[in-house]
């Protein structure tokens, strides 16, 4: 089974232009998140949609391809990259995970747990989850809840604190249920990606703006793993320099 690690990466962004070359200890982040990526899987290729980018990834030995610049997310991006990949690089993919471009140090244990999930036949769609253990996460919009059955296939997921525990106080809740956050990591075999990208916008998926549900509202189950990790993304340029103090500190 071929796994393909994608690295979506824009240059135009609202809050950071350019941040996938954003220069973190002499190399640019894109770079950063290469070579963690590549720790964990054989093959790993950046998609973007920018010369500037392309020729940066380039220039330190990565493997790259040129995406549109009209996707409207990453999913979509992937989805163009991986039949692009297979061509340029005579390379036939099983299974795309899609690997933030905005975490310079993604832990290499996390992509290997949501690959490993693809071991199981039955595995289309697959996605990390993480225990919320402070009521700032549960109560954080910006933060996803997820619920998930017996056997760890997502349920719903939602901006709003799933579930309610009804007749007690929110500053109770932690105490009494397991709620889990979302880490926005996907995994999907190539035939379910290119499937999904078809699908139109859903009701739950305009309301939530989390596309994962329209995957969800068509009947694709998604399965989740347990992780510890949530790894710090750079959106904004005080970002960085949160990253770059951690960065100079475990020198």
């Amino acid at each position: 089974m071929v796994i393909l690690g994608i690295i979506p990466a824009r240059y135009a962004s609202s809050r950071f232009p350019g941040k996938p070359l954003a220069d973190i200890g002499g190399k640019p982040m894109v770079q950063r998140v290469f070579e963690q990526a590549s720790k964990a899987l054989e093959h790993v290729v950046v998609a973007t949609d920018d010369q500037r980018i392309y020729d940066a990834v380039l220039a330190f030995g990565g493997k790259v391809v040129m995406t549109s610049d009209k996707h409207p997310s990453g999913t979509d991006r992937c989805a163009e990259a991986v039949l692009k990949y297979e061509r340029d690089y005579n390379q036939s993919v099983d299974v795309v995970i899609n690997i933030q471009g905005d975490e310079p140090f993604i832990a290499e244990r996390q992509i290997k747990l949501l690959a490993g999930l693809f071991a199981d036949s039955q595995v289309q769609i697959a996605t990390l989850i993480k225990p919320v253990d402070n009521e700032q996460t549960l109560f954080n919009p910006n933060k996803p809840k997820v619920v998930v059955d017996k056997n760890g296939k997502a349920l719903l997921f939602s901006r709003q604190t799933i579930p309610h525990i009804r007749g007690s106080e929110p500053k109770e809740w932690l105490a009494k249920h397991a709620f889990f956050q979302h880490i926005g990591m996907y995994g999907y075999r190539k035939d379910t990606l290119l499937e999904i990208t078809k699908l139109a916008k859903s009701s739950l998926e305009t309301a939530e703006s989390l596309e994962q549900l329209r995957w969800l509202e068509n009947g694709y189950p998604i399965q989740t793993a347990v992780t510890s990790d949530e790894g710090l993304s750079v959106d904004t340029p005080e970002d960085l320099e949160q990253i770059l103090k951690l960065f100079n500190n475990k020198k």
